[in-house]
C-alpha cells in the first residue's frame, strides 16, 4: 500500500515478476533474506540443438530448461517453440508457474522450457528430431520425481508423446507420468484440452457473484481464439448462456454485437486460416477489440495487450487473464483506479495446471477418471483457489493480483521454512 511500481521494461520480464514478489514481501512483512532466494531459480539449463534437416543440412537451435523452486514439489511447466524464446522469458514464465502452483494449491514447484524456433516452418519429421535432441539434452534433470513438461506455446500433445517416447527409450521403461498433456491414449488426462478455458469460466462466474454480477447474457470479449480462449468461449456460451460479441486470432478479430457461436467461428477458422471474414461479423483489429464495450473481457493471446496506452480506453467491467502477463504493471495501477477488476493471471488461468496435476496423479495409480470427474475436481480447486485470493485481498486491503502474489509468496515461503536450508 503507497508502493509505487517502477515502469515497465518490457526487454526485462523476470525483473517484472521480482517488482510484484519485492511489493508482496512487503505486504507480508518478510524480511530481505526471507525474500532474495525467492528471486533466484534454482537452475537454469541452456543447451545446443543440432538438428539434422530434411534436405540434409544440420541447423543448430538453441534451448532452455529453467527450474525456479522445488519447495513444494517437482518442477512443472511447459515447453515453448517460439522464435524469440530467451533464457529471460524462461526465467520469468517459471517464476509465475511457481507463484500460480502455489495460489492453486498443487504440490508443484515452477519450471519452463524452450527452443528458439519457429515450429511454422519446420516439417512433422524436423519438428520430432528437434523434440528428441532437446530432450536427450536435458534428460538428466526431468522426469515424474523432477521436473515434469508439458505442452507450450507452439507445442502440443503430439510433441509431448515424443518427450515421453525419449525420454522411456533412454530409461528402458514406460514412464507416462514424465511428462503432461499427452494424447489419451498415452496416459493423457481426459477434460485436460479445456482445463485452462474452463477455469477460466470458473473465475469468471467467481467474480461476477463476488460483484453480485450474472453472466449470463453478459457481453463478452476474447483476445485469443487459441486453445484458452476458444474453450473459454464455447464454455461461457454453452454453459453460462454469456454472449460472446467479439474474438480474435494473430490476424485481427470478428464483432457481432447479437453475439457469435464459438464452435461455428472455430471451424470457420479451421477451414481458412483466421477468425477473419466470419459471416455477418465486422472485422475489427485486435487493438480496437480490446477496446469494446464489454462486461467481461478475457486477454488470452499473448503478454503485454494491455498497456499504459490503452488501459484508459477499455472498456469492460471484469477483465479475466487467459494469457500470461497480458497487462503491464502501469496498466494495471490504471484499471484498478479506474474500479475495473482484474482477475490475475496467476489466478484465472490455473485450471491448465490443476489438470496436468491430476493427470501426474492419474499416471502414477494407473487409473484414469472419467471427465465429469475431472471437471468436478477442476471446479472445486478454481473455487477454492478464488476464494483464497479473496479472502488474502480482504486481508490486506489490496486488489486480486497483489493478492495472488502474496499468497503464492506467502505458501512458498512456509514450506522453505518447514523444509530449512539444506547446508
Amino acid at each position: 500500500m503507497g508502493l509505487v511500481i517502477q515502469a515497465h521494461k518490457p526487454g526485462n520480464p523476470f525483473e517484472a515478476i521480482c517488482r510484484w514478489i519485492d511489493r508482496a514481501a512487503h505486504l507480508l512483512g518478510y524480511d530481505e533474506s526471507t525474500t532474495k532466494p525467492l528471486k533466484h531459480p534454482r537452475r537454469c539449463v541452456i543447451v545446443s540443438l543440432p538438428v539434422e534437416m530434411d534436405d540434409g543440412r544440420v541447423e543448430v537451435f538453441v534451448g532452455y530448461r529453467v527450474q525456479y523452486d522445488t519447495a513444494r514439489g517437482p518442477c512443472k511447466g511447459g515447453v515453448r517453440y517460439h522464435p524469440n524464446v530467451t533464457l529471460e522469458e524462461m526465467m520469468a514464465l517459471a517464476a509465475l508457474m511457481s507463484l500460480k502452483c502455489a495460489v492453486v494449491d498443487v504440490p508443484f514447484g515452477g519450471g519452463k522450457g524452450g527452443v528458439a524456433c519457429d515450429p511454422t516452418r519446420l516439417s512433422h519429421r524436423e519438428l520430432e528430431r528437434l523434440t528428441r535432441r532437446y530432450t536427450a539434452e536435458i534428460f538428466d534433470i526431468i522426469g515424474p520425481d523432477k521436473d515434469i513438461p508439458a505442452p507450450d506455446v507452439g507445442t502440443n500433445p503430439q510433441v509431448m508423446a515424443w518427450v515421453m517416447d525419449t525420454i522411456c527409450m533412454k530409461r528402458g521403461y514406460l514412464e507416462p507420468g514424465t511428462v503432461t498433456g499427452k494424447p489419451i491414449p498415452l496416459g493423457g488426462s481426459r477434460g485436460r484440452e479445456e482445463a485452462a478455458g474452463r477455469g477460466v469460466l470458473v473465475v469468471a462466474r467467481e467474480a461476477f457473484a463476488h460483484l453480485g454480477l450474472r453472466l449470463e447474457g453478459a457481453r463478452v470479449v476474447i483476445q485469443g481464439f487459441g486453445n484458452v480462449g476458444y474453450h473459454a468461449a464455447r464454455l461461457l456460451h454453452e454453459e453460462a448462456g454469456a454472449r460472446v460479441v467479439a474474438v480474435s486470432d494473430v490476424r485481427g478479430g470478428i464483432y457481432h454485437p447479437e453475439g457469435l457461436v464459438p464452435q461455428q467461428v472455430k471451424e470457420y477458422a479451421r477451414n481458412t486460416g483466421s477468425v477473419v471474414g466470419y459471416p455477418g461479423a465486422r472485422t475489427i483489429s485486435n487493438r480496437e477489440l480490446l477496446e469494446i464495450p464489454c462486461d467481461l473481457l478475457i486477454p488470452a493471446a499473448i503478454e503485454h495487450q494491455i498497456t499504459a496506452e490503452n488501459a484508459e480506453r477499455i472498456r469492460a467491467s471484469v477483465i479475466v487473464e487467459g494469457a500470461n502477463e497480458p497487462t503491464t504493471p502501469e496498466a494495471d495501477e490504471i484499471l484498478r483506479r479506474r474500479g475495473v477488476l482484474v482477475v490475475p493471471d496467476l489466478l484465472a488461468n490455473g485450471g491448465g495446471v490443476v489438470v496436468s496435476y491430476f493427470e501426474w496423479v492419474q499416471d502414477r495409480y494407473g487409473y484414469f477418471w472419467p471427465e465429469e470427474e475431472v471437471r468436478a475436481r477442476l471446479e472445486l480447486f478454481m473455487v477454492r483457489a478464488f476464494q483464497a485470493v479473496l479472502a488474502t485481498a480482504e486481508r490486506f486491503g489490496v486488489d486480486l493480483r497483489t493478492a495472488a502474489y502474496c499468497l503464492g509468496v506467502e505458501r512458498i515461503v512456509e514450506a522453505r521454512r518447514l523444509r530449512g536450508l539444506y547446508a
